[in-house]
């Protein structure tokens, strides 16, 4: 059975419902009977080993994977793929860091469908492209080509991608891998900030859960089949934890940040070590970039690159 949402009686049905959803991939039983409901506006943080199922979930949010059986329901309605209204990020890799494309036509390439830019957009789509970059801050970025901007820059740009069209839910996979510290708290704040502008819903999976620590108002912890939501002190529990991963977990909080332990190990570095393994797969992606914003809203944002790829 799921972990319960511990706070479902008091989260009016909203962004998200996902009721007695089971998942498979590849002849493998990923979800169990999980059911949990986000509320609008909501930002939750969503965490568990590699394997448990954080980017699979995030694809049949989209339509894009189908269920075994269950429920998802965005904004009241079905899934469907290419649901204009849901936003995603898929997880990017190193191969932006050698592309000559400025910034501007590269956040241009995700709208309307257009895979290489749009040198006869319509007025309305040139706007929309002026917004997002607004939202983000970008707008030093627009002429600068993507070889020459951080990880943080680059991420800046990608999040713009994903608010074009104005979608009430955005997904965001692993938006901080292979980024330092300190541009992590830089995606974390902008995202926290254009959220709240905006008063939409965010699912931002990570691998670790301290750079989300100050800014998410709860967290969905998958696991062993299962999936847990509820606020950090709910849910990042020895009890939820050890049922999540089906062996003892010890939680240690120690000057303000929280360690996830299986012995003497931090759980993060256990799943970094076994990231090459069949379940936390080192992967290569060669994406097509052509977003299909709106339309197939998994943004297609593809691009290649060297991680480890929850399933």
């Amino acid at each position: 059975m799921t972990a319960p949402d511990t706070r479902s009686a008091r989260v009016k049905a909203g962004a998200l419902e996902v009721e007695h959803v089971a998942l498979e991939l590849g002849g493998r039983s990923i979800l169990k009977d999980a059911s949990f409901s986000v509320a609008a506006g909501e930002f939750i943080g969503v965490l568990g080993p590699n394997g448990a199922g954080k980017t699979t979930l995030m694809r049949a949010m989209l339509g894009l994977l189908p269920l075994s059986k269950g429920t998802i329901r965005v904004n009241g309605e079905a899934v469907v793929r290419g649901n204009p209204s849901v936003g995603y990020m898929p997880q990017t890799r190193s191969g932006l860091a050698g592309r000559h494309l400025r910034g501007r036509d590269f956040v241009a390439m995700a709208a309307d469908g257009h895979r290489w830019g749009l040198p006869r957009a319509s007025a309305a789509a040139r706007a929309d492209v002026d917004r997002v970059l607004d939202l983000v801050g970008g707008r030093t970025l627009a002429t600068r080509p993507l070889s020459e901007l951080s990880g943080g820059e680059r991420q800046r740009l990608l999040l713009a991608q994903c608010l074009l069209g104005d979608p009430k839910l955005l997904l965001l996979d692993e938006p901080l891998i292979s980024l330092d510290p300190r541009h992590q708290t830089g995606v974390v704040d902008l995202v926290r900030s254009v959220q709240r502008e905006l008063g939409i819903t965010v699912l931002f999976s990570a691998h670790e859960l301290n750079p989300l620590l100050n800014s998410i108002d709860r967290v969905l912890y998958l696991g062993n089949g299962r999936a847990a939501l509820g606020t950090i002190d709910e849910v990042i529990t020895k009890p939820v934890l050890s049922q999540l991963y089906g062996s003892p977990i010890d939680v240690m909080r120690v000057n303000g940040r929280i360690f996830v332990m299986a012995g003497d190990v931090e759980v993060d570095k256990l799943d970094h070590a076994h990231e090459d393994g069949p379940e936390g797969h080192s992967h290569s992606h060669d994406h097509d970039h052509g977003h299909d914003h709106g339309h197939d809203h998994g943004h297609a944002h593809h691009h290649t690159g060297t991680h480890s790829h929850d399933v």
